[in-house]
């Protein structure tokens, strides 16, 4: 095995249309759109030993040493082990040099950078930055190190990575990250696939059925322009799920509501996007947005801020369609407004920008994962 001296891989952030939180349980449908914002990963080699590391997503410098299979710190003398900020490109390292381990190669040693255009002056805006770079890790370590890999393979070493960090998360934002463009994703049961890789090694869990797990790509809304606004305010997705997943709706009459209403309004909202009904679609965001209100007002997650409530408010007020996109709690919310009102959408960014929310340049990223 020969790597290059170095690769360059970048991979693009996401939005939710529609499907959060009922997309966590294995086989619920959601669909996403990546966005052109991007996180980028360079590879460079050979390093002396270990992996370096430096990224403006966490501590710049870090140096790490293999041991068992984990990255950890060089030394012991008063060196704190932690992760933090680097969970995810770690993460995506360790499963890439356990499919090489597999194939009998030994643990790789280069130095990584990685450069985020999903952060302003370090505040996220809520584009899946975990995921993306999961994703662009992943490609830029694989490719480095001489493999050849599908998509569909390194969305599933990009699962596995972040499923043993948080196996609740669905991969959503993974699936968006890897094939670009507007997807429908439909997450598989993340302790299963993890089981799979850990009992029979990432080689067969990267060939073996998933069940529950779907990811197709979709086309672009027709005659229809996507406006984000963001709140400014940072919110967590790990939290607000794992908060959800604490509380005893789960499993009563009304979550099972929620999960059946949002099933029907992201397979309505697909069909819209494939046969190009675009007021089909802007029927269907509306729906998807009430349920989440019913949601957030039966459970009290906190999921509309009064930003993204009044975010919401201005785009129908105009005749859009808007909603949170993810967890919501801040971060971004997104509007469908008529591609040719251009009068509505310059009035619909004034709104928003007099409401404190901030309307964010960023179209749909026709590709994934990238050099």
């Amino acid at each position: 095995m020969t790597g290059q001296r170095t690769v360059v891989r970048r991979a693009p952030g996401k939005l939710f249309v529609a499907g959060e939180y009922a997309v966590v349980d294995p086989g619920n449908p959601a669909i996403l759109v990546a966005v052109d914002r991007y996180i980028t990963v360079t590879v460079t080699g050979p390093a002396e030993a270990g992996v370096d590391i430096s990224s403006d997503l966490g501590p710049r410098g870090v140096r790490r040493q293999w041991r068992d299979g984990r990255l950890s710190p060089y030394g012991t003398d008063g060196e704190r082990d932690t992760r933090a900020g680097l969970a995810h490109v770690l993460s995506a390292i360790e499963t890439v040099a356990r499919l090489l381990t597999e194939r009998g190669f030994p643990a790789p040693a280069f130095s990584v950078t990685v450069e985020s255009g999903l952060h302003d002056n370090g505040t996220k805006y809520g584009l899946g930055s975990s995921g993306a770079v999961t994703v662009a890790t992943v490609a830029a370590v694989a490719a480095f190190c001489g493999l050849t890999l599908s998509d569909e393979e390194r969305f599933r070493l990009a699962l596995l990575a972040t499923a043993e960090i948080d196996p609740k998360g669905s991969g959503g934002d993974l699936a968006a990250s890897t094939w670009g463009g507007w997807i429908s994703y439909q997450a598989p049961d993340r302790s299963a696939v993890l089981a799979l890789a850990r009992s029979r090694g990432v080689e067969e869990a990267l060939r073996a059925p998933w069940p529950g797990y779907e990811a197709r790509r979709l086309p672009g809304p027709e005659g229809l322009s996507l406006e984000v606004g963001w709140t400014g305010d940072p919110a967590s997705t790990a939290t607000l799920v794992s908060d959800l997943h604490r509380r005893p709706w789960r499993g009563t009459a009304s979550h099972h509501r929620f999960v059946r209403t949002t099933t029907d309004c992201v397979r309505a909202a697909s069909a819209a996007l494939e046969r190009g009904d675009g007021q089909e679609l802007l029927d269907q965001i509306r729906r998807a947005r009430r349920e989440l209100a019913r949601l957030d007002d039966e459970v009290g997650l906190g999921v509309f801020t009064p930003r993204l409530t009044a975010l919401c408010e201005a785009a129908e007020a105009l005749g859009g369609a808007a909603k949170p996109s993810g967890a919501g709690g801040g971060d971004c919310g997104i509007a469908l407004l008529d591609a040719e009102a251009s009068r509505d959408i310059a009035r619909l960014r004034e709104r928003w920008a007099s409401a404190g929310v901030v309307p964010l340049p960023i179209r749909p990223a026709a590709e994934g994962n990238e050099e």
